[in-house]
């Protein structure tokens, strides 16, 4: 008998625990890699795949986990393993509370999606249609031509115009839409900060950044009371975003509170002003820039209306206008960094992540990887047609998000986008002035950091 014979039976191989993901080079004391998302922080983002499908980083004193797949960032947002919080919304909590639809999770966040969802719903979209195709039109009569436009005015002009006259049923809103785009863009960039440089005492010093941003915030919400108040006081009840809100009740069957609908309006502007307003930008430099897509775009709406003015059912038709907007967005994500919190003990990708962790990702870095996108920095809609769009892996590309945190308002951005888009690529040729600076220009959204015009216009046939 040997000695092998009287071994115990071997029983199955022990599973392997998940371990820590890598940690990313380059850290430096107290600020860890806050300091890379400073000093440039899309590269960063976008360098840590090299690393690892999950990569640990330092936030201060704070490690967060960094998802860098297009599968783990699906993975990421459908589990119920983790939730809406970390580093981006904690730094967005002055501007949307804790009780609008943007930060809420649970129950709370399912009765508010009931809410709000009427409004967004398919059906409901060519309502908005005339509304849309009549500010698109007047953003081409109002230009003239060899004059220089101020594309970042012009843009937040036009996103908050129809979003107040579609949701709230506001007024044109033309101030107050001068008044969103100073106030966001300050705070869009001070939150910014405030998220990779955790901080927060120095934040409260009266320095003059700090002024700036408290000033900001303050506007900004007294601009949003001022949308509820003036409903108030109209006794109007039209059927609108503004009267769900304002005539909704909670769990309890009671009114939601004041706060409540405070945060969801602030919402409503935030995501239809601000993100729609950076994507109206971008597709603007690509106008400029891609004269010959403009051009096919030019040519597609003249098809598809046969020269009368471009409407809500053309919007279907305009495909070649719809693949420049997706490719815009694939290159140019108006949200380009996104977080969650592990809700428990858990994976991802085969490490361990606990409980309370933080984890962070960038659409932009997933939407221009290579390992996803041949030729993955040209800008090319020829892409998203339907004999090469199988070839995107899956979440490569959800520029609304997925699962139940997608973006209600999906649909009705598009429709816009795609109205506002045709309308300008058949009216006019764009070209870069003395003065401006194209450069992307980061804070919690992207978009050109000063995006000067001149339309020139398209000779009729």
């Amino acid at each position: 008998m040997t000695v092998e014979s009287v071994r115990p039976e071997a029983g199955p191989p022990a599973t392997p625990q998940p371990g820590e993901p890598p940690l990313a080079g380059g850290g430096v004391p107290l600020l860890g890699h806050g300091w890379k998302l400073v000093r440039d922080p899309l590269a960063f983002m976008a360098a840590l795949r090299d690393h690892g499908d999950v990569v640990r980083i330092r936030l201060g004193p704070k490690t967060v986990y960094a998802v860098t797949t297009p599968e783990l960032t699906g993975a990421l947002a459908l589990s119920p393993d983790f939730e809406i919080a970390g580093p981006l919304w904690e730094s967005l909590e002055a501007l949307l509370g804790k009780e609008g639809v943007a930060t809420a999770n649970g129950p709370r966040h399912r009765r508010q999606r009931r809410t709000i969802q009427p409004a967004f719903r398919l059906d409901a979209i060519p309502g908005y249609g005339p509304i849309m195709a009549e500010e698109a039109r007047a953003l081409t009569e109002r230009w003239r031509p060899g004059a220089t436009v101020d594309c970042t005015a012009e843009s937040f002009r036009i996103a908050v115009r129809i979003v107040a006259r579609c949701l709230l049923r506001g007024a044109y809103m033309d101030e107050r839409a001068d008044r969103l785009c100073a106030a966001l863009d300050v705070l869009f960039r001070g939150m910014y900060r405030r998220m990779v440089i955790p901080l927060g005492p120095l934040y409260r010093l009266p320095l003059p950044a700090n002024r700036r941003f408290n000033g900001a915030l303050a506007d900004f919400h007294l601009l949003v009371d001022e949308v509820v108040a003036e409903r108030r006081a109209s006794g109007q009840k039209p059927d609108d975003l503004l009267t769900a809100l304002l005539q909704a009740e909670d769990e309890n069957g009671d009114p939601i509170g004041e706060q409540e609908i405070h945060d969801q309006v602030v919402a409503i502007f935030t995501a239809g002003a601000e993100t729609v307003a950076s994507t109206i930008l971008w597709l603007l430099h690509v106008l400029a820039e891609h004269p010959e897509h403009a051009d096919r775009i030019c040519a597609e709406v003249e098809s598809v209306t046969g020269g009368r003015p471009v409407a809500f059912e053309d919007v279907r038709g305009l495909r070649h206008t719809n693949n420049v907007i997706v490719e815009a967005m694939r290159l140019r994500p108006a949200i380009w960094i996104l977080t969650r919190r592990a809700v428990t003990d858990t994976s991802l990708g085969g490490y361990r992540i606990p409980a309370g962790a933080d984890i962070v990702y960038s659409p932009y870095a997933v939407q221009r990887d290579p390992r996803s996108y041949v030729r993955n920095l040209d800008f090319d809609p020829d892409r998203w047609l339907p004999e090469r769009v199988k070839d995107v892996p899956k979440y490569a590309m959800s520029p609304f998000g997925v699962g139940n945190r997608k973006c209600p308002s999906d649909h009705f951005s598009m429709a816009m986008l795609t109205l506002i888009t045709a309308a300008l690529a058949g009216a006019y040729r764009f070209e870069q002035v003395p003065g401006s600076n194209d450069a992307t220009r980061v804070g919690i959204t992207l978009h050109p950091h000063t995006l000067l015009l001149t339309p020139v216009a398209r000779e009729r046939r």
